[in-house]
C-alpha cells in the first residue's frame, strides 16, 4: 500500500466517524440527559455504585481464584500446571516449552493488570458510594431555601451563569 493511499483511507475513516460522546454538555433543548429526570440534577445512586463495586469484586474474586497463572493452578508448590507444562516440554528439549514459558510470563501479567484493574474499581466504587451519602447528608443540611426545602443543582447552577 503505497503512502497516498494510506492518507486516503485515513481521510475517509476520520470523515465517517461521528462526533462521538462529549462530556460537559447539556442538549440544546435543555435535556438533563436522564431519561426520567427533567431537573438537570446530577443523580448516582447508592445502590448502584454498590452494585457495580460488587460485581467487580465478583469478577476480581473469580479470576483470582480460577485463572492459571505462573504461581496458581493445579501444581506442586509454587508452580502451575501450565508452567509445569513448558518445563516437562522444555526438558525434553522441545522449543514449544520455552515459548509456552514466555506466554505464561505475559499471560501472568496481563491477569495480574486485570486483577488490579477489579480491585480498584471495586474500591473505588465502595469509597464513591461512601463519599456520595455523606456529601449528600452535608449538602442537604447546608443548602436550603428560607421555607427549608432543598436547593436543587440546577438552582444553584443558574446563580453562576
Amino acid at each position: 500500500m503505497a503512502w497516498d493511499e494510506w492518507e486516503k483511507l485515513k481521510t475517509r475513516a476520520a470523515e465517517r466517524q461521528s462526533t462521538g460522546m462529549r462530556l460537559n454538555h447539556v442538549d440544546p433543548d435543555g435535556g438533563s440527559g436522564s431519561a426520567g429526570d427533567s431537573s438537570g440534577d446530577l443523580v448516582a445512586h447508592a445502590d448502584d455504585l454498590g452494585a457495580v463495586g460488587h460485581e467487580a469484586y465478583i469478577l476480581w474474586d473469580g479470576i483470582r481464584s480460577e485463572a492459571d497463572i505462573a504461581g496458581a493452578g493445579a501444581g506442586k508448590g509454587d508452580t502451575g500446571s501450565t508452567m509445569q507444562a513448558a518445563a516437562a516440554l522444555k526438558s525434553h528439549g522441545f522449543a514449544t516449552g520455552g515459548a509456552l514459558e514466555t506466554t505464561v510470563s505475559v499471560w501472568t501479567t496481563q491477569v495480574k493488570s486485570v486483577l488490579q484493574a477489579c480491585a480498584h474499581i471495586s474500591n473505588h466504587l465502595d469509597h464513591t458510594k461512601a463519599r456520595h451519602s455523606a456529601d449528600d447528608a452535608q449538602i442537604s443540611a447546608e443548602l436550603r431555601r428560607r421555607d427549608g426545602s432543598a436547593v436543587s443543582v440546577s438552582a444553584l447552577n443558574g446563580y453562576f451563569t
